[in-house]
């Protein structure tokens, strides 16, 4: 299985900066080993040269029973080794054994190898199978035979092997001590780039969606000159202009909420009075035309309709500038019954079912708003369903916070309308939205009521089951 490799920079830099120091002792310890490997072998090169074949010349001489004619040991070193060849083939082949020579029995292998030694004096490596790895060297006898005179190579290869064994400690011990030590300089080096990033966390986390947004202030001591410095100043001019931006937003919306507020305001009025004399022209005794009639009708129900569009965009623009609303103990339960009934005489072709705690369900609020809220899902149920569709009101509590659910099996939610239901002026269906008066602020309401209670609105609809849940705390 793969390692992952490590994503946070610190890391990054941590395990590059001990990766490059480990190819670095890496070369360093393979080029000091060769470099002693080589400096041993000319050493036991020259050693070779130095005997001149006398012990492997003295071989011949070791069959003869006369003691003078032993082979010639004298300065040898212990496991030297000798042969000599004639024509190519071994004669004879000793090695020194505590300053006195031992014949060996030579392998055909053996006797391939240093048949195949060039005679030139130079060192060759070969590997005999009783004595191991051996520096050879062969030279022209007297008598036209060839002289082979090698030394162990066990020594240098201990050797070399010794400082390989050292370099290893000592450059895993450096290698545990950069990483520590440059992981550490790593973090301090980084500490500013830790506070960009907590700074932009801090911004990511602010409700900049909507309302006023207090900015936090800007990055400290940022250095021009590093890389993290222009990170920072440049995240400093983002959040100075996404203030900007802010402030002017905030500043817009506050003048849009107080035009639709005194719009509104100052509508209720005209609107009111001429509500009020189509309804006296209806109630006139003497004859009225039909069509004059039929006029007044439109008139009458289109300024009862533009009535309730302006009370609906007063009260947003209440919410929206956070007007105060009442705290007192409103009966939950008693409230939905009297919403049903509301609902049951207005939609008779619905079923309309409840489902409540036997317990009265107490929360502290607006009892009006509330009321409002939960009429205006049920008229919304009622609108945006066929009728015979079964509407059910569920009322859930528990020690920290109260539900109220309103669930229908009508033809559900438009994908692309569900994200903004909770907006303003958001229909699912245009045209009865329209026919049935509808303002489009029904549920916009509802998610603003709910909101000034510190409680939360959210809508789930499939076709054939939508939910409505408000949950308000206790």
């Amino acid at each position: 299985m793969r390692r992952p490799a490590p994503r946070t920079l610190r890391a990054q830099l941590t395990a590059g900066l001990v990766s490059l120091l480990a190819l670095a002792c890496l070369a360093v310890g393979i080029t000091t080993a060769l470099a002693l490997r080589g400096f041993l072998m000319g050493r036991l090169d020259e050693q070779l040269s130095a005997s001149g074949g006398r012990f492997a010349a003295s071989l011949e001489h070791e069959a003869k029973p006369d003691a003078d004619n032993r082979p010639d040991t004298r300065g040898q070193a212990e496991s030297t080794f000798g042969a000599r060849l004639l024509k190519g083939t071994v004669t004879h082949a000793a090695v020194v054994d505590e300053a006195t020579d031992r014949s060996l029995t030579l392998t055909p292998g053996d006797r391939r190898a240093l048949a195949g030694i060039p005679v030139n004096g130079n060192g060759h490596s070969i590997r005999l199978s009783s004595l191991g790895a051996y520096r050879v060297t062969a030279v022209r006898g007297d008598d036209q035979d060839t002289l082979i005179t090698g030394l162990p190579l066990h020594p240098v290869e201990e050797t070399v092997h010794r400082l390989e064994a050292v370099e290893a400690v000592l450059f895993g011990a450096a290698l545990v001590a950069t990483g520590i030590a440059g992981a550490l300089w790593v973090r301090i080096s980084l500490r500013p780039l830790q506070k960009v990033t907590a700074r932009a966390a801090e911004v990511a986390g602010l409700p900049l969606a909507s309302g006023e947004v207090a900015m936090p202030g800007p990055i400290p001591d940022t250095d021009p000159r590093t890389e993290v410095g222009h990170v920072g100043t440049a995240l400093n001019h983002m959040l100075g202009h996404v203030e900007d931006a802010l402030v002017r937003r905030q500043a817009s919306e506050e003048r849009l909420r107080h035009f639709a507020a005194d719009a509104s305001h100052e509508l209720r009025t005209p609107v009111a009075n001429i509500r009020g004399h189509a309804e006296l022209a209806l109630r006139h005794h003497g004859p009225v035309p039909a069509e004059v009639r039929h006029a007044l009708e439109r008139i009458n129900g289109e300024s009862q309709r533009m009535t309730r569009l302006v009370d609906d965009l007063l009260l947003l623009a209440r919410l929206d500038a956070g007007r105060p609303l009442e705290h007192e103990p409103v009966d939950l339960t008693l409230l939905i019954l009297n919403a049903a009934d509301d609902a049951r005489a207005a939609g008779p072709g619905h079923h309309w079912l409840l489902d409540l705690p036997e317990e009265p369900v107490t929360v502290t609020g607006d009892a009006h708003r509330l009321q409002q809220a939960v009429g205006n899902l049920l008229a919304n149920a009622r609108t945006h369903t066929p009728p015979g569709t079964n509407v059910t009101v569920t009322l859930t509590t528990d020690e920290t916070r109260t539900s109220v659910q309103v669930s229908d099996d009508g033809p559900g939610i438009p994908e692309e309308v569900r994200p903004e239901v909770f907006g303003r002026f958001v229909r699912a269906d245009h045209a009865r939205s329209r026919s049935t008066g509808s303002t489009g602020l029904g549920l916009a309401i509802v998610h603003a009521v709910i909101t000034a209670h510190g409680g939360t609105a959210a809508v789930t609809s499939t076709p054939g089951h939508t939910v409505f849940r408000l949950v308000l705390p206790n």
